[in-house]
């Protein structure tokens, strides 16, 4: 396996934000329990934050820059991506005068005069994807990035997104009941020194172990047959939650930090409460033959 290309520390966890100030993604969302959810994850030694412009359309970015203004800059990852033209009614916009101005404009937001991770959200349609790449290339060199990462592209598109070698890091929808990117993607990334973060770690909420057999139909992405064998596969991972003392989910985001093809994993939370609920997976230490086990279980998917 490659050494990866990223030319700065990796925390194995961090925290996803879409919650914090994503009043567009999702109802009832109060700004104060953002601010205490970012504080809440800084003052428990979470390193990495992932937002992104259309979490709030700039207002996630925004609480996250006026937190860090009370901590030390240099010990936090800040990710954001950006894509999303307001002049196109928020469509994709990849040409590299609209991504100049989306790194400037998240600058700005998250009150930063840099980023350590910045990445195209989603591709367009028309925009050649290493000349994309190429304007982020020149903010890296001047300082206003520090890698460069892609998000939601296949894999044609993340090889000619690097055909020059640029790619740092991707991002894209992975966990145990949605692992098709094993057979396409990740072999790829490995290759090249890619790092790779998945959202949707938990599969919105189903592998938190919170779901019973009835269920299945909040999930109507899984057949019934897979939704039995996924409510099977959780009880014998609450088995090994239980020898851990801990919950599902943290035994689950424990499996993603013991995995080398993931290089962060990031869940979200609403409430500081699960920020430390979620945090405490770094305490989880799954032995060989335990993330052996739940890697089988969930061979199928």
């Amino acid at each position: 396996m490659t050494t990866s290309k990223i030319a700065f520390a990796m925390p194995k966890f961090g925290l996803g934000t879409n919650k914090v100030g994503g009043h567009n993604l999702f109802p009832n969302l109060k700004d104060e329990d953002g601010y205490a959810v970012i504080r809440q994850a800084l003052d428990s030694g979470v390193q990495l934050l992932d937002t992104a412009f259309m979490y709030g359309k700039g207002r996630s970015e925004e609480i996250i820059g006026d937190v860090l203004q009370d901590y030390d800059r240099s010990q936090v990852i800040i990710a954001t991506k950006g894509t999303q033209d307001p002049a196109r009614g928020f469509k994709p916009n990849n040409s590299p005068a609209f991504l100049t101005q989306a790194v400037d404009d998240a600058l700005q937001r998250l009150r930063t005069d840099y980023l350590d991770i910045f990445y195209i959200h989603f591709p367009d349609a028309d925009t050649p994807k290493n000349e994309a790449v190429a304007a982020l290339q020149k903010l890296k060199q001047a300082g206003k990035i520090r890698a460069i990462g892609v998000s939601n592209f296949s894999l044609d598109q993340i090889k000619e997104a690097n055909q020059d070698g640029y790619v740092d890091i991707v991002e894209d929808n992975y966990s145990l009941v949605h692992r098709g990117l094993e057979k396409t993607t990740l072999p790829y990334l490995q290759a090249q020194g890619i790092g790779f973060v998945p959202y949707f770690p938990l599969a919105s909420g189903l592998l938190t172990g919170k779901y019973s057999a009835e269920d299945g139909a909040k999930f109507k992405q899984f057949s019934a047959a897979q939704y039995q064998q996924i409510m099977t596969a959780l009880v014998q991972v609450r088995t090994i939650a239980t020898a851990h003392e801990a919950t599902v989910a943290q035994v689950i985001l424990a499996w993603y930090m013991r995995n080398p093809a993931i290089t962060t994993v990031i869940p979200g939370a609403r409430v500081p409460e699960q920020v430390v609920a979620n945090a405490a997976a770094r305490d989880v230490a799954l032995s060989a033959a335990e993330y052996a086990q739940i890697d089988q279980l969930f061979g199928e998917f």
